[in-house]
């Protein structure tokens, strides 16, 4: 069942056309196919996965998401430094 789409913005056209070019070695439905594939993955990717699936993540009580990992007051004497080296 095919149906044609006309475009006859000049600015439109050429740009189909760069695009074919470029991408799809002058196909010029490919290359608007994969535009409009790339755009609706872009949207269907909008939220976070946590979003997307609430419920899926539990944190147990006490645990800062947001606290740092490494304590600063190592990082500030080089601590860690001398850790790592003497596990290696």
């Amino acid at each position: 069942m095919p149906v044609v789409v006309t475009i006859n913005r000049p600015d439109v056209v050429a740009l189909v056309e760069q695009a074919a070019n470029k991408l799809t070695r002058g196909n010029k439905t490919e290359a608007i196919a994969l535009a409009l594939r790339r755009l609706l993955d872009q949207e269907a990717r909008s939220d976070t996965l946590f979003g997307a699936h609430p419920g899926s993540v539990r944190i147990n009580s006490g645990i800062d998401l947001t606290a740092p990992v490494i304590d600063s007051s190592d990082a500030e004497d080089g601590g860690e430094l001398r850790r790592w080296a003497t596990d290696c």
